[in-house]
C-alpha cells in the first residue's frame, strides 16, 4: 500500500539567512549572498568571491568543546535539523522516534577538517593527526550527528552524489515513507567546502567564476555566465506520512508526489548531450507523480551559471516537457545563494515549498544578457505572483547523477 508523504518542517542556514524564514525573505528581497572570501587568505587565487554563511559563530550554537569536535558541515546540518525538527512539532510524546530517520547528505563532507589534518601530517608528523579526523571528516557524519542530537533511531544514511546529494536524500526519504518503512524522515544536505583546497580544486578545473563583481558572478542562464560561485550552508526538511501528520494536527507545507533519478553514464563532469539524462530524471518524476507535463507550473532549476549546465538543462526541460516547456516558469536561485553543492537541492526544495505556500515564484536575479540557448521563461529579476499547484526541483551532480522531485500544494481533505 502506497502512503502519501508531506512536508511538516523546514530548517536552513544559508548565505542569505541563518534560518529558513530569513532565507526565504532574502529570496523575496533579491538578496545576493555572494561577497569577497573571508574564510581564508585567497591571495594568488583567481577566485575572489564566495557565498559564505554570514555572522556565524559556532559558540552561539554549541558548547566550545562540542564545536571543536564537529566539522563546519556537521555544525550546519545540526543547526538546520534543530530548526526543522522544532518546526515540525514532532516529539517523543506524539511520535515513535524509532520510526523517524535521518537522510542528511553532503557532497564532499568535512573538507575543512581534511585539509587541516593533512597539513598537520605534512608539517608536524603523523602523531599530530587528530583522533577526531575520521569522525569529523567522513560524509555520513552530518547525518549521524543529527540523529544523535535529536535521538532519532530510524534509518540514518548519507547519499553522496555530488551536487544531487540532497535531492536524492529527499527523494529516497519520500520512497522510504511512501512504502511504510518509516513514519517520518529528516532529509536534506549540508556543505562547507570554502577553503583553500576546495576553491583550488574547482578553480583548476575551470568550474568557478573569476568575476569580481558579486552581482555578475553567479548569473544563471545569462549569456555572460562563466562559472559557478561556491556556497555553503544546509537545508533540512521533515518528510512525514500524511495520516501521521494529520493525527498530530501538524502544519503541512506541501506534499511530495514524485521522484526521478537517472545516470548519464557519459562523463565525470559534463552533462550528457542535450541534457538527456536530466530529461529522463524529470520524466521519471512526472510518471511517479501521475501527472501530465502541463500540470507543472514552476521548475527550480539546477541552474549553476556554467555554460554547459544551463544550456543543457534548458534542453532537458524542453525534452521532458515538450510543448508545455513554453508555459512553465523556470528560475535558478543560485544567484542568491551561490552553489551549495550537496546542500543545494535541499535549500532549493525549501524554496519550492515556500513558493507554493505564498504563491510566489522566485526570480533569477542579476540577469542582463539573453542567451538564445536558454530560451525558457526564467522569471528574470523580479518575483512573480502566480498560481502554483505543482512545482519541480532539479539537481544534477558530477558523475552524471541526476535527480528531480515534485511537490504539490496540499489541500486538506484531498
Amino acid at each position: 500500500m502506497e502512503r502519501r508523504v508531506v512536508i511538516t518542517g523546514v530548517g536552513a542556514i544559508t548565505p542569505i539567512g541563518n534560518t529558513a524564514k530569513e532565507m526565504w525573505e532574502g529570496i523575496k528581497e533579491n538578496k545576493c549572498g555572494i561577497d569577497k572570501i573571508s574564510l581564508f587568505d585567497n591571495t594568488g587565487f583567481k577566485t575572489s568571491l564566495a557565498a559564505e554563511v554570514k555572522n556565524y559563530d559556532p559558540t552561539n550554537h554549541f558548547e566550545v568543546k562540542e564545536a571543536r569536535r564537529l566539522d563546519r558541515c556537521s555544525q550546519f546540518a545540526i543547526i538546520a535539523a534543530r530548526e526543522a525538527f522544532a518546526d515540525s512539532g514532532i516529539t517523543n510524546e506524539n511520535t515513535d522516534l524509532e520510526r523517524v530517520g535521518v537522510f542528511v547528505s553532503s557532497g564532499i563532507g568535512g573538507l575543512i577538517t581534511i585539509q587541516e589534518q593533512c597539513a598537520n601530517l605534512v608539517q608536524k608528523g603523523h602523531g599530530r593527526v587528530s583522533p577526531m579526523f575520521i569522525p569529523m571528516g567522513v560524509c555520513n557524519m552530518p547525518s549521524g550527528n543529527v540523529a544523535i542530537e535529536l535521538g532519532l533511531k530510524g534509518a540514518s544514511m548519507a547519499i553522496v552524489s555530488a551536487c544531487a546529494s540532497s535531492t536524492h536524500a529527499i527523494g529516497e526519504a519520500y520512497k522510504t515513507i511512501k512504502y511504510g518503512y518509516e513514519d517520518a524522515i529528516l532529509a536534506g544536505g549540508t556543505e562547507a567546502a570554502i577553503c583553500e583546497v576546495g576553491i583550488a580544486g574547482f578553480e583548476n578545473m575551470k568550474a568557478l567564476s573569476s568575476a569580481t563583481d558579486k552581482n555578475r558572478a553567479s548569473i544563471p542562464f545569462d549569456k555572460e555566465r562563466s562559472g559557478f560561485v561556491m556556497g555553503e550552508g544546509a537545508g533540512v526538511l521533515v518528510l512525514e506520512e500524511l495520516e501521521h501528520a494529520r493525527k498530530r494536527n501538524a502544519h503541512i507545507y506541501a506534499e511530495v508526489i514524485g521522484y526521478g533519478a537517472t545516470s548519464d553514464a557519459y562523463h565525470i563532469t559534463s552533462p550528457a548531450p542535450n541534457g538527456e539524462g536530466g530529461a529522463r530524471a524529470m520524466a521519471r518524476a512526472i510518471k511517479d507523480a501521475r501527472i501530465e507535463t502541463k500540470d507543472i507550473n514552476y521548475i527550480n532549476a539546477h541552474g549553476t551559471s556554467t555554460h554547459l549546465n544551463d544550456s543543457l538543462e534548458s534542453c532537458a526541460i524542453k525534452t521532458a516537457l515538450g510543448e508545455d516547456s513554453k508555459n512553465v516558469m523556470v528560475s535558478s536561485t543560485k544567484g542568491n545563494t551561490g552553489h551549495l553543492l550537496g546542500a543545494a537541492g535541499a535549500v532549493e526544495a525549501i524554496v519550492c515549498t515556500k513558493a507554493i505556500e505564498e504563491q510566489l515564484v522566485p526570480p533569477t536575479i542579476n540577469y542582463k544578457e539573453k542567451d538564445e540557448e536558454c530560451d525558457l521563461d526564467i522569471v528574470p529579476n523580479e518575483a512573480r505572483k502566480a498560481k502554483l499547484n505543482v512545482v519541480m526541483s532539479n539537481s544534477l551532480g558530477f558523475g552524471g547523477q541526476n535527480a528531480s522531485v515534485i511537490f504539490r500544494k496540499y489541500e486538506d481533505g484531498k
